[in-house]
């Protein structure tokens, strides 16, 4: 995926993600805060932290945090919402996540969530955030997942980017924690939760939603029910799109060794 791409994509996206319910909920945002072992008067990093959701909520609980993010876009936005909410000690600047601007060991913590299925070779990212978090902090990852079933998992990357052209690939739950082993980091927790959308806020965030709409639902209409990691229901809140979500929390080592291996995928 070419970075313009994703600058491209969530310039689009900027102001529909940052309102998006399935980005503010209590099962997503807030589980994830609340996962987050972040102390009073510690530094944090959000990476990939788009319009700041997390960022501005982490704020309210340790000393300051830092966001970086590769769309501009979303770095304003970001900034403006902080302000108004009266957040102080949040600051956010244009950055990549594979290629961090700090120095080794700078954080207590950093976190990145709904970023690794833009990216290729997503466990650059995981390394970055290990290499700038001090020994024995934390590095929280939350993602979406896909089947480890690879039939499954090309139908899911296929609508998927479909509807979002920046869309690279989603990885099943064991691929993601072999990210974080791959970087010398030690998994102290981690879950899989449900993760309800909206089916037509889904489709109306992408930049290829409206066009592909007719593909997209005759994928899914053809691989119904689907796994239960990316397929369409219908209930009483009308349709809906059911993924999974996988959160985790890391452990650098406190006494600190180079990582097995950096990047990977």
């Amino acid at each position: 995926m070419e970075p313009d791409a994703i600058v491209r994509e969530f310039t689009h996206q900027s102001e529909s993600f940052n309102a998006a319910p399935a980005m503010r909920s209590a099962d997503t945002l807030g589980r994830l805060l609340d996962l987050i072992p972040a102390g009073p008067g510690e530094r944090w990093l959000d990476a990939a932290c788009g319009p700041g959701l997390v960022a501005r909520g982490l704020a309210r609980r340790t000393g300051r945090v830092d966001g970086v993010d590769m769309t501009p876009a979303m770095v304003e936005l970001a900034a403006r919402e902080a302000a108004r909410e009266g957040i102080e000690n949040a600051d956010f600047a244009a950055g990549d996540a594979t290629a961090l601007p700090y120095a080794d060991a700078t954080f207590d913590g950093a976190v990145t969530r709904f970023s690794l299925h833009h990216i290729p070779m997503p466990g650059r990212v995981v390394a970055e955030l290990r290499r700038v978090v001090r020994p024995g902090g934390a590095v929280v990852v939350a993602d979406h997942v896909t089947s480890a079933d690879a039939d499954e998992a090309a139908f899911h990357q296929e609508l998927e980017r479909l509807r979002d052209p920046s869309h690279w690939a989603c990885l099943p739950p064991a691929r993601l924690r072999g990210l974080g082993e791959r970087a010398g980091l030690v998994l102290e927790r981690e879950e899989i939760a449900p993760l309800m959308i909206d089916y037509e806020e889904w489709i109306g965030r992408g930049s290829g939603g409206k066009v592909s709409r007719e593909l997209i639902e005759r994928g899914f209409a053809e691989r119904t029910p689907g796994p239960e990691v990316f397929r369409l229901v219908d209930g009483p809140a009308g349709r809906r799109l059911e993924l999974r979500y996988w959160l985790s929390v890391w452990r650098v080592p406190a006494a600190s060794a180079e990582p097995a291996g950096a990047g990977g995928v």
